[in-house]
């Protein structure tokens, strides 16, 4: 019974400290309450009112530029054509903020990677933000094409690796392994070479780069001879 009234006694002061702790600090907790509110009503009002309104009109100023870029006219996918499409290099600036805005910065990237504008290329490929499992290595994968271009092999198959990392499938992995497999034979780095070709032909060996891959293993391996 005792025991009882203890715990009884217990719960009563902690309520009644519980109770004088809001009476005293009210003001500051009313405070809070409003700030927080403030603060969601603004990301909610920030969202529908200005990113939602500007993803719908960066998805239209897009459009135009994807059919651009399907005919291969690059020069007018990145900088306009002077009258009702602004280039994707504006939709860039406009709403880079934006899903749109953010996939224009790839379709750039590759743009200017046509256009052998390589230090172009590079700079909006890695501003491209990528979570897409199959989007995000391909544009890895461009980026290390860019640095073989430039001359810079070793730059160029880090990335290579990476893409193939990434990607992880039969599909875009043994592109890029057997591209950094050409790339280490550039720098005479063959037995890194038969590594990467090895890799393809043992875990990707339903790929089509793996249907004669042992021509690439026999050559790099004599070569590490």
């Amino acid at each position: 019974m005792a025991t009882k009234e203890k715990e009884t006694v217990e719960v009563e002061e902690l309520v009644s400290k519980s109770e004088l702790f809001i009476e005293n600090n009210s003001k500051k907790i009313m405070l809070g309450i409003l700030a927080l509110a403030v603060i969601v009503g603004a990301f909610f009002g920030y969202r529908h009112g200005y990113l939602i309104p500007q993803q719908k009109k960066a998805s239209v100023a897009l459009f135009k530029g994807e059919q651009y870029f399907a005919k291969d006219s690059f020069q007018l996918a990145l900088n306009g054509n002077g009258a009702d499409y602004e280039g994707f290099e504006a939709i860039i600036d406009q709403y880079g903020n934006t899903q749109s805005g953010n996939l224009a910065k790839a379709y750039a990237g590759i743009c200017y990677f046509k256009l052998d504008q390589y230090d172009k290329a590079l700079e909006k490929l890695k501003s491209f933000d990528a979570s897409d499992k199959m989007i995000s290595p391909t544009i890895i994968g461009l980026i290390g094409d860019c640095y073989v271009n430039m001359d810079n092999a070793k730059e160029g198959v880090a990335y290579f690796e990476k893409a193939a990392n990434a990607a992880d499938n039969e599909i875009i992995s043994p592109i890029y392994l057997k591209k950094a497999g050409f790339a280490y034979e550039s720098m005479q780095q063959y037995n890194d070479a038969v590594k990467v070709y090895t890799l393809i032909k043992e875990k990707y060996f339903n790929s089509m780069e793996a249907a004669d891959i042992d021509k690439y293993i026999t050559r790099a391996t004599a070569l590490a001879k």
